[in-house]
């Protein structure tokens, strides 16, 4: 803290590659070999979730890991403690960079003592983007989306996780209490003009990396352009105009 008070944050990564996960969500892991072909050297990080590793992207994330390609595993673990504590070691010798599990407190314990000594960053879950008040209520939570997203933030901070998931709209909140190096990882960007989707609390990129984003994760307005190279590229640059 300094002298203010006030939360001092470590400056962010200088290249904007550094800062964009491309989620690689199609169905085959030959239609994800084929978007990396094409995106090329735009792209440093590849997000890699449940559809493909169910199509066998586990393999795929290990090859992009020797292939000095970062690559965020999206599993969102939540299991009892052994289980996720194992399970996070199968995800570190992989090589891979980052993992997601959900922001419980024995959850995030386990996944960091499962991580070892590997370079693996643990990344807790707090409320996904496509929840709203309404959701999070339906699920018999008494809390508002800002007060479960703090909560979960001391969670992961307590447990030793290096940062958490949160929607662009919950980084002033989360900034506030976990300043950098303590990571913000954020889906439910979108770049001005694109289709929302299933996401309810959104941003686009210069938004989200001005309120405090270390990381965007994006994945349809990338994979589903017409040229997704170009796609990556101009997010790229409006990162670099933000950051």
């Amino acid at each position: 803290m300094s002298a203010s008070g006030q939360a001092v944050t470590a400056p962010a990564p200088a290249d904007p590659r550094d800062r964009l996960i491309v989620g690689l969500d199609v169905a085959t892991v030959a239609e994800a070999e084929a978007m990396v072909e094409r995106l090329g050297d735009s792209v440093a990080i590849y997000k890699i979730g449940f559809e493909l590793v169910m199509a066998g992207g586990l393999a795929l994330a290990e090859r992009l890991a020797r292939s000095d390609k970062k690559v965020f595993v999206d599993m969102k673990l939540h299991d009892i403690g052994a289980t996720v504590e194992k399970a996070t070691r199968q995800v570190a010798r992989l090589g891979a960079a980052f993992l997601t599990v959900h922001a419980y407190p024995q959850t995030l314990r386990a996944a960091a003592e499962g991580r070892g000594d590997s370079s693996l960053k643990i990344l807790g879950v707090t409320v996904l983007t496509s929840w709203d008040a309404a959701d999070i209520r339906e699920a018999g939570f008494q809390d508002t989306p800002e007060e479960l997203v703090a909560r979960r933030v001391g969670h992961a901070l307590a447990a030793g996780a290096d940062g958490v998931i949160c929607a662009p709209t919950d980084l002033a909140g989360v900034r506030r209490i976990a300043p950098r190096p303590f990571l913000a990882v954020t889906p439910g960007v979108r770049p001005a003009g694109a289709a929302l989707g299933d996401q309810k609390r959104v941003a686009t990129p210069g938004e989200a990396i001005r309120a405090g984003a270390d990381l965007l994760v994006v994945a349809r307005p990338v994979i589903a352009a017409a040229d997704p190279r170009a796609a990556a590229e101009d997010i790229l640059a409006e990162i670099g105009r933000a950051g």
